[in-house]
């Protein structure tokens, strides 16, 4: 009898040490399932265009980096509001462990679908005033993520159309359907003002009718510019179609739009901007942080870029003096 206590109290002993082991396991960040578990992460971007392809990319190389083991299920709306609740249900139901919601509709479907689901968001321009999150260092119970309204991005582009290509009538196509479109808008139209210029507007519903409001601003217009708007964006060779045939130097928001033909922007990598996003996630999927205690973040740098060819190719003569304000971009 006392031979067989003793055996007891030693294999009474081993579960302990063991069930003090999970427990430390779980504590030290990786509750979630340890430290081998393959996290289910679903990636719901809008629509296809190269900021936005950018950002997503970013976000799974900063998970990659982080040694977070992921399988992603990604999809993709092709710019129609509809898609984008249909994807964020389907992620709820399949019980991902994270949203990746990359553009405004995007996110905006997403905290629709679920309130318990961490959700990281990207390329988003108003996320208050989308109603993603309270204020920026305290987002709210289960979303945050990085925004794209940089505050002075948007003023320096304005700025060089105004001052250094001297436009006194801007031309601006956008989808007043996207929040994060009227936004922008509001903010050019304001700066536009205070430089003594107007502001001619054109809105759109669909990426069809973009052509047609480009040839609509001909002969009304000194320039154009086109912001962030994923409905724009993604018809955006039309708009340089027409800048290139009419001579109207054409302006974007965004770098990745700029290499495509545009005379300059204003703006920052979307592959970086994706990248501070996954590093949330990794906090969040390791367990570390919740999406309430990760205040919502800016782009991390800036800088204003001009396309000699384009704007050339555009009938706007490169001043080099303007290798003060910004950088020359060599490209397309």
């Amino acid at each position: 009898m006392k031979k067989k206590g003793k055996v007891f109290s030693i294999a009474l002993a081993g579960m302990m040490l063991l069930a003090g082991c999970g427990s430390k396991e779980s504590a030290g960040g990786t509750e979630k399932g340890g430290a081998d578990k393959e996290f289910k992460v679903g990636i719901t971007q809008f629509a296809p265009h190269p900021s936005l392809d950018a950002a997503t990319e970013g976000f799974k190389k900063a998970l990659k980096d982080k040694g977070i083991k992921v399988s992603f299920d990604e999809q993709n709306a092709q710019a129609d509001m509809n898609n984008t609740q249909t994807i964020a249900n389907n992620f709820v139901g399949d019980k991902v462990d994270l949203i990746f919601a990359n553009a405004t509709p995007s996110a905006t479907a997403a905290l629709n679908a679920t309130k318990d689901i961490p959700i990281i968001f990207t390329s988003v321009t108003d996320p208050v005033g989308a109603g993603l999150v309270e204020a920026f260092d305290k987002p709210g119970k289960n979303i945050t993520g990085t925004t794209d309204n940089h505050p002075e991005a948007t003023k320096k582009t304005i700025s060089f159309i105004t001052d250094e290509v001297k436009a006194k009538n801007v031309g601006v196509i956008y989808n007043s359907g996207e929040q994060n479109s009227v936004v922008q808008v509001e903010e050019v139209e304001k700066i536009v003002k205070e430089k003594g210029a107007k502001l001619v507007k054109v809105s759109v519903s669909t990426t069809a009718e973009v052509k047609q409001a480009s040839e609509s601003l001909v002969g009304r217009v000194d320039a154009i510019y086109i912001p962030t708007d994923n409905t724009v964006v993604t018809a955006l060779d039309s708009v340089i179609a027409v800048a290139n045939s009419k001579k109207i130097p054409l302006f974007v928001g965004e770098l990745d739009s700029m290499k495509k033909g545009a005379v300059a922007a204003s703006g920052f990598s979307y592959y970086d901007l994706g990248y501070q996003s996954g590093i949330m996630a990794a906090d969040i999927l390791s367990g570390k942080k919740k999406a309430s205690e990760i205040p919502v973040e800016l782009p991390n740098s800036l800088k204003l870029v001009i396309n000699k060819k384009a704007a050339e190719a555009q009938g706007l003569k490169v001043n080099d003096a303007w290798s003060s304000l910004g950088e020359f971009y060599e490209g397309k």
